[in-house]
């Protein structure tokens, strides 16, 4: 089980360059309004900005710090599309619900920079994204991304680069060719997160930290959400606590924690580069990432730290294995001091299929984003507050996309975690 409960921020970059620092009062006594979200993360504040800005009063209830989660410090990249490719969606939906989806997709990166504009959130927003293939058959599938992206999808922001064209770009020489999205970007995910709860803060919605849900109590017409000190009664409640799910009581989970395998990612930061440096390593201010299944991820900060993670797991000193990592693409950098290291988990699914559902009527959940959260969440939220408000259309397209379960516990979780892993890795490494 993941603990989240009463938890401080971890020491990360992030934290120790947030822009704000306030803190929020705990629960005590009862409480009403009409909607109670769970988690203020990405996913829970952006429903909660949604409905506020609809008319609609709203409390958040946080078990540890606003942004405590991956919403604090994940890599930062705000990407189109989902993470099993469009061509699996279009085969499994067919092309007009697969044609929404998609559409819905780079809705998301919009709402990021409409709430960076509207709520003026410094948060380091940047255009520019890149996927990189480690060798000629991966390349294969970058052309064939591009194709379905112009073809059958008329987006038109890709650029296929070869070797050469990519060195232009990138100091490193490992890759045979990459893939370029000049409408996907980045971002500082704690600023961003700090901005959207501000901007709910100024809108009237009341948040609680330290605050975990240990209870609900559903009725007909209200649903009781309890803590240990006091109690929300609402007509809706969202459930956005993402891989932390698994830490809710049983009872609150309702088996949507069986869709979650939290896997772990590693992200460390550089000291700051000099401006020679940094260009030496990355010259046009995208993030990057490679198309292995357990792949690597890196950008430059606004202060040009080269930020490097890998979405795997190990027992090992993982500031080591990101540092050897980050040599492998970078050898230039042997020389670079590592200032920070941190980790946390990622809500995969089995199907890496974004997981959105009710427990019932006026029960909502979003979680599952599989490595795509930083855009998919905002879009999650609107999809909420869309349902809350009697339109369900587009949350029923999410709703209808179905993620196995695993059942047999923390246990089974961590064995299939471990088998799947060692798996992508050997697929990594032949295919």
């Amino acid at each position: 089980m993941l603990k989240f409960s009463y938890q401080e921020h971890i020491k990360t970059y992030y934290y120790d360059t947030r822009n704000q620092d306030f803190t929020q009062p705990t629960l005590t006594g009862g409480q009403s309004a009409d909607v109670c979200v769970v988690g203020a993360g990405f996913g829970g504040l952006s429903a909660a900005l949604e409905l506020a800005e609809r008319g609609k009063s709203v409390i958040v209830l946080e078990g540890a710090r606003i942004g405590f989660g991956a919403s604090g410090r994940n890599g930062g990249q705000a990407i189109n599309g989902f993470e099993d490719g469009m061509d699996a969606y279009i085969d499994d939906m067919g092309l007009e619900k697969a044609r929404k989806l998609w559409e819905m997709s780079l809705e998301a990166i919009d709402i990021i920079e409409q709430r960076i504009a509207k709520y003026n959130i410094q948060c380091d927003w940047r255009k520019g994204y890149a996927t990189l293939a480690l060798n000629h058959r991966r390349m294969d599938d970058l052309v064939t991304i591009e194709q379905t992206s112009r073809e059958i999808f008329a987006y038109d922001y890709m650029q296929l680069w070869n070797k050469a064209e990519l060195k232009q770009y990138l100091g490193s020489d490992i890759y045979v060719g990459g893939l370029y999205d000049g409408n996907s970007g980045h971002l500082h995910p704690l600023n961003y997160c700090l901005g959207l709860a501000k901007a709910c803060l100024d809108l009237g919605v009341r948040i609680f930290e330290q605050s975990p849900v240990i209870d609900l109590d559903v009725g007909k017409s209200k649903v009781i959400a309890e803590t240990a000190e006091g109690s929300v009664t609402a007509e809706n409640v969202v459930l956005a606590t993402n891989a932390y799910v698994t830490s809710l009581p049983k009872r609150i989970q309702r088996g949507t924690a069986r869709k979650i395998l939290p896997i772990d990612s590693f992200i460390i930061a550089t000291e700051p580069l000099d401006q020679e440096t940094a260009n030496a390593v990355i010259n046009n201010g995208m993030s990057v990432c490679d198309n292995n299944l357990l792949l690597d991820y890196y950008r430059l900060s606004a202060d040009n730290r080269l930020l490097f993670g890998s979405d795997s797991s190990s027992n090992k000193d993982m500031v080591q294995v990101m540092r050897n990592n980050m040599l492998h693409v970078f050898p230039q950098l042997e020389n670079v001091k590592i200032d920070y290291g941190w980790a946390g988990p990622i809500d995969m699914t089995i199907n890496a299929k974004p997981c959105l559902g009710r427990i019932a009527s006026n029960i909502f959940y979003a979680h599952g984003y599989s490595g795509h959260g930083v855009a998919l969440t905002g879009l999650a939220g609107r999809l909420i507050a869309e349902a809350i408000e009697g339109d369900d259309e587009r949350f029923a397209i999410f709703e209808s996309l179905k993620s196995p379960s695993v059942y047999g516990g923390r246990i089974v979780k961590n064995l299939a975690t471990k088998i799947g892993v060692k798996y992508y890795k050997w697929l990594d490494k032949y295919r």
